[in-house]
């Protein structure tokens, strides 16, 4: 890709922008940065690009900007229905998403990975496994590091591991990762697209570019990705933990079954330490794309037996009176309580937050059959006594804290205290890890 002497407009300033706008400058492009917050707000980010000969537009989107410039890279962050973006798209200015730029300068085998829920779980567990194979690997994307710092970097590589979030592949257009994994389905992000469907399609471009000579992981168990995984041009390798699969890998009778053009590995499960049945999809699918990119399997399964929860997602927390507590702080969809509640029985919930738009409606099964009082905090509070209140006792809480005090006075011994909210935390914390701080300090406190 040629880049010297390119007009180059960065949308978004946040990490990714600001790698973009450094990449780009470094390969003689005549780069723009453009994004609403002013000079106060970004001077963490400008001091990063001083004295790259990088132009700024601050606190506002000029359109003549957009429509001069031969190139768009847009971050994350940025909705593709932004008027100035649309009107550079009409008259024919390229426009790619920082994970493209990237990938045209990455040339070893890429694994990707996306979905609702357990995209971070699986890619930081796929990654492990790479590394414990001795394959110099990168692990980043919509975690940690953005793909196009590898490209900067310029470091000797075997293996490419990236999270890929919907809103990085709506500006794709070659992206293709030699392994591509979809995990699951469930109502997300309504507040930035139109209706459930466009948030789908989003997500189905990571399969877009793929050839038969890619594979495409999928979950076999959820109707939706199955349904759409049937018109994929890409070599289809399914993960369930309901059915055995003659090609796939499959969870039954506390073994893990792997089996590839006539090729079976097992792994038995009893001894792994990351617990719950949405971990044993992430395990499979991580497994099922190390083994396809040539990992051996001892060392591929050495890696998930000792790989531990990361953060916030469904982590124990301390037993108080006979009483678990578990926070689970990164559930910000419904999905991804359902597979919380799955793994429990005899459960108080806490849940609310900031609405993201979805139903609340699928939760409603086993919250009659698992949830004995639920406990609502935030501004989706009164929506979500509507949809489930008549289902198990239910209680409002003004606070978190409050919420976990009244949580410990009607919980009897045996059973489970989980936060796990089905809403994001802006309406009462800066993000969903102070959510957590907050809830783990409260329950300390107990």
């Amino acid at each position: 890709m040629q880049l010297k002497d390119k007009k180059v407009l960065v949308v978004g300033l946040a990490k990714t922008g600001v790698a973009c706008a450094r990449f780009l400058a470094s390969k003689g492009a005549l780069v723009t940065v453009t994004d609403m917050r002013n000079e106060a707000a970004l001077g963490v980010q400008l001091a990063e690009l001083a004295g790259r000969g990088i132009t700024r537009e601050l606190e506002r989107h000029d359109e003549a900007t957009f429509l001069a410039s031969d190139l768009i890279v847009v971050s994350p962050g940025v909705p593709m229905d932004l008027p100035q973006l649309v009107a550079a798209q009409r008259t024919g200015v390229e426009i790619i998403s920082e994970i493209e730029l990237a990938a045209r300068f990455i040339d070893v085998p890429l694994a990707a990975i996306t979905g609702t829920n357990g995209k971070t779980t699986t890619t930081t567990i796929l990654g492990a496994i790479f590394k414990h194979n001795g394959y110099n690997t990168f692990v980043g994307g919509n975690i940690g590091n953005p793909l196009i710092e590898l490209a900067e970097s310029r470091q000797v590589l075997d293996q490419v591991v990236a999270e890929v979030s919907s809103f990085q592949l709506e500006w794709i257009t070659t992206f293709r990762p030699t392994v591509a994994a979809l995990l699951n389905l469930s109502e997300d992000h309504l507040d930035r697209y139109p209706n459930y469907q466009a948030y789908i399609d989003a997500k189905l471009r990571i399969f877009e570019n793929q050839t038969k000579d890619d594979f495409a992981v999928v979950n076999r168990d959820d109707p939706l990705v199955w349904q759409h995984a049937q018109s994929l041009k890409a070599s289809l390798f399914p993960f369930s933990r309901r059915m055995e699969l003659a090609e796939g890998i499959f969870y039954k009778d506390g073994v893990i079954t792997y089996r590839h053009d006539g090729h079976e590995e097992c792994f038995p499960t009893a001894a792994i330490r990351l617990q719950g049945v949405h971990n044993l999809e992430n395990i499979m699918a991580a497994t099922a794309c190390a083994l396809l990119l040539g990992c051996r399997p001892d060392e591929t399964f050495e890696t998930v037996l000792t790989f531990e929860a990361l953060h916030h997602r469904m982590e124990f927390v301390r037993e108080v009176n006979g009483v678990s507590y578990y926070e689970d702080s990164k559930a910000t969809n419904v999905g991804s309580v359902e597979k919380a509640l799955e793994s429990f029985t005899d459960i108080t919930l806490i849940a609310g937050g900031k609405d993201k738009g979805g139903a609340y409606a699928p939760l409603a099964p086993l919250i009659r059959e698992r949830v004995r009082h639920l406990v609502l905090i935030g501004e989706a509070a009164g929506r979500m006594e509507q949809e489930l209140g008549m289902l198990t006792d239910t209680r409002r809480a003004d606070t978190l804290e409050d919420a976990v005090r009244v949580s410990a006075e009607i919980t009897a011994a045996g059973g489970t205290v989980l936060m796990s909210p089905a809403c994001s935390s802006f309406d009462m914390f800066r993000d969903y890890e102070e959510r957590a701080q907050r809830f783990i300090a409260a329950v300390k406190a107990l």
